[in-house]
């Protein structure tokens, strides 16, 4: 069975971060968004905190895809200064300032099944961080991707804290490397 899921009822793509095909059409997806936002700045806003292993995925992907110095990306949330639920309203209130009609694309960790730990969903709408923890957060975000980091159930908060980081470290490559090749062939076919 081929790991890549695309379910057209709530308009998602699902990968697991091994799945080089599946990725492959995230990333094409991933593209044909930033392709029609082409005249609106791209944010990657990148959610989490590096106090906790299961919730560092959005800031180590920032950290990476700032290190690579992407044209035309901007990217917001990195190890160094994360955006996380106590500074997300200013976050947001300071891109609305900064930008016009900017283009929002949410990166967020999350919680699910134990069967879909490791898989990468990419999904038109605005993300709604803080679920798993039962935190009321404002929804961010006319796209968003996510990492399905570890189980969602009984005490999430130590879930979040006992994550393995090599799972963290390997879907940030994964979406790091998504967003580093979207904009490499973008530019070459400009």
């Amino acid at each position: 069975m081929n790991p890549l899921s695309v379910f057209s009822e709530n308009q998602y793509l699902r990968a697991h971060y091994t799945d080089r095909k599946g990725i492959a059409e995230i990333q094409e997806q991933l593209q044909e968004y930033i392709n029609r936002a082409r005249e609106r700045q791209v944010i990657l806003l990148c959610i989490g905190t590096d106090r906790s292993t299961g919730d560092c995925l959005g800031p180590l992907t920032g950290t990476k895809l700032k290190e690579k110095c992407i044209p035309g990306l901007s990217v917001m949330g990195t190890l160094e200064d994360p955006i996380h639920a106590e500074n997300l309203e200013d976050t947001l209130k300071k891109i609305n300032s900064c930008y016009h009609n900017p283009f929002i694309i949410a990166l967020d960790a999350c919680l699910g099944r134990l069967d879909s730990i490791g898989y990468i969903t990419l999904a038109e709408g605005p993300l709604k961080p803080g679920t798993a923890v039962k935190k009321e957060l404002p929804e961010v975000g006319e796209i968003h991707l996510t990492g399905i980091v570890n189980i969602n159930g009984f005490m999430q908060y130590m879930v979040l804290q006992n994550t393995r980081l090599n799972i963290i470290w390997q879907m940030s490559d994964a979406i790091s490397n998504m967003f580093y090749k979207t904009y490499i062939s973008n530019t070459i076919r400009l």
